[in-house]
Order: C-alpha cells, then sequence, then structure tokens
C-alpha cells in the first residue's frame, strides 16, 4: 500500500467521523450534551496536563440557567409554541370516504 493510498484512506475516515459527529449533535443533542460533559470531566482531573484541563473547561456544555429563554427543556414549562392563528379565509383539507 502506497503512503499517497493510505493518506487518502485516513482523510476519508476523519471526513467520515466527523459528518457522524455533526449528524449527532443534530439529531441527538443531548446525548451528545451528556457525552461531551462526561468526557470533559474525565479530562479536567487534577492528574492532566494543563492544556488537556483547560480544553475540557471549554468543551464543557452550557447549563440550563432556569430562564425560558436559554432553551434547556429541564422542567417542561417553556414546551412548544402554539401556532398562530390562522386566517379566517383558510380552511382545512376535509377528505371524505366514499362507502
Amino acid at each position: 500500500m502506497s503512503t499517497g493510498l493510505l493518506l487518502q484512506y485516513v482523510l476519508i475516515g476523519v471526513i467520515m467521523l466527523v459528518s457522524v459527529l455533526v449528524v449527532l449533535r443534530k439529531l441527538a443533542p443531548q446525548l451528545t450534551n451528556r457525552w461531551i460533559a462526561s468526557l470533559a470531566i474525565r479530562w479536567n482531573q487534577p492528574q492532566r496536563a494543563s492544556w488537556l484541563r483547560a480544553l475540557a473547561r471549554r468543551m464543557q456544555p452550557k447549563q440550563g440557567s432556569g430562564d425560558c429563554s436559554d432553551g434547556c427543556s429541564t422542567c417542561g414549562a417553556c414546551g412548544p409554541k402554539k401556532p398562530a392563528a390562522a386566517h379566517p379565509d383558510i380552511q382545512p383539507l376535509k377528505f371524505n370516504v366514499r362507502p
């Protein structure tokens, strides 16, 4: 196997890993926040290097402030917003089933 081919495989692997992580962050944000928080806790130990501890503090997910504007959804009070009032001239479709 040539060096160029090995470099190509490594680059494709890194691109695929990053794309999977981006998709997970979009589709499962609470799960990935737990993963990142647990990794940051493990890295932020006194016996670790200072640069690793600084990285762990930087990557720690933001905590909910209890304000409804932060979108933490821990209390369930924020919930989905009610839809705006529809225009009176717009009517929903009704489908009639033939007997």
